[in-house]
């Protein structure tokens, strides 16, 4: 894709490879560049070393090592990654349990124009 504005970056968090793969290539085509980190210690560390680089945080909630209710608790506690828009992707009814705090939440299996959608409005506040 041959664009003049610069490709915002997306961190796709979530420890199914698959689930990393498939956000990503679908993300790439749409003009978008992607990290990707494979639970919250991980996307920490991305966040931490460029947070000005990454434009919206996909992140599922159930990880292995620092699962997302951690990653996002941190997130929080720093001003710098905290001004970085989070998405949550997680299996339904989850959240409503949990009350994480979100700029928004999609249910896993999503709709994939749905969430364009959500990435689009999330990524203009960057």
């Amino acid at each position: 894709m041959t664009t003049s504005r610069p490709r915002k970056r997306i961190l796709i968090v979530d420890d199914d490879a698959a689930i990393r793969r498939t956000l990503s290539e679908l993300l790439e085509e749409e003009g978008y560049a992607v990290a990707c980190a494979a639970n919250g210690r991980e996307a920490l560390a991305c966040l931490r070393d460029d947070p000005s680089s990454i434009a919206l945080v996909l992140l599922d909630l159930m990880m292995p090592v620092m699962d997302g209710f951690q990653f996002r608790a941190e997130q929080k506690r720093d001003p710098t990654l905290a001004a970085t828009p989070t998405v949550v992707m997680t299996a339904r009814g989850a959240t409503e349990r949990a009350g994480i705090d979100a700029d928004a939440i999609l249910s896993k299996p999503f709709d994939v124009l749905k969430l364009m959608d959500t990435i689009e409005r999330s990524c203009r506040r960057r």
